[in-house]
């Protein structure tokens, strides 16, 4: 093999990877974004034509979102994107309360004081937001995701970034139910308050009851 053969096949290789990695981001936001809703199909065709790239990446994501979980195989239908049942649903906020809390706990610990001013800064703007829904869904991650860092635990960071990716699954948005918004916003409140008076048991205690709320909202349960 001559040198420009083996600059050549090393370029094609890193540009397959790159365009790989964009079809899969690229996919994984019309997700997140709601263009491609549990249960829609995806066909590579349709799909490469959309994203502007060759079949090939596109192929390739699919294998890679199928191996997280995220896209299914339905008789007659092929790919689509997966749907969680009920039992899905409850296992995944059974350890969404465990992750959120352990970070909480871990915030508590080691966030700076910097890091909680900016997640108070955060809360205010987001009681702006309350007649907006989708933007409070972003905020809302981005607030998550500010006391995830805080945790100075990589592991545990990692683990709730794939948790969230999962989540993305579940139609809709219990950020949409009417006052829950404003409720939890409070709820994240309560766990800054906790995490900034650094108590990590009423960090932790605060952040599950967090994710508990959200569960029943998300299983239409009204609490008392």
């Amino acid at each position: 093999m001559s040198r420009g053969t083996g600059k050549l096949m090393a370029a094609k290789t890193k540009k397959d990877i790159s365009s790989g990695k964009s079809a899969y981001e690229l996919i994984l936001g019309q997700m997140e974004n709601g263009e491609l809703r549990p249960g829609s199909r995806l066909r590579e065709t349709e799909l490469a034509i959309r994203l502007g790239l060759s079949r090939t990446p596109v192929r390739e994501a699919l294998k890679q979102l199928e191996a997280e979980g995220l896209v299914a195989h339905q008789a007659h239908q092929g790919a689509v994107v997966a749907q969680l049942d009920y039992s899905a649903v409850a296992e995944l906020y059974f350890m969404r309360e465990l992750l959120e809390g352990a970070a909480a706990r871990l915030a508590a610990i080691h966030a700076t004081p910097t890091e909680i001013e900016v997640m108070q800064s955060m809360i205010a703007t987001d009681r702006t937001m309350l007649d907006r829904p989708q933007e409070l869904v972003r905020r809302n991650k981005l607030f998550h995701q500010q006391m995830y860092n805080a945790s100075r635990n990589r592991f545990l960071i990692r683990s709730l970034a794939n948790m969230r990716t999962t989540l993305m699954l579940m139609a809709g948005t219990t950020l949409a139910v009417a006052d829950r918004g404003s409720v939890s916003i409070d709820e994240h409140d309560d766990t800054l308050r906790a995490i900034a008076a650094r108590d990590p048991d009423g960090a932790e205690a605060a952040a599950r009851a967090h994710i508990r709320s959200a569960f029943k909202v998300r299983l239409g349960i009204q609490t008392p």
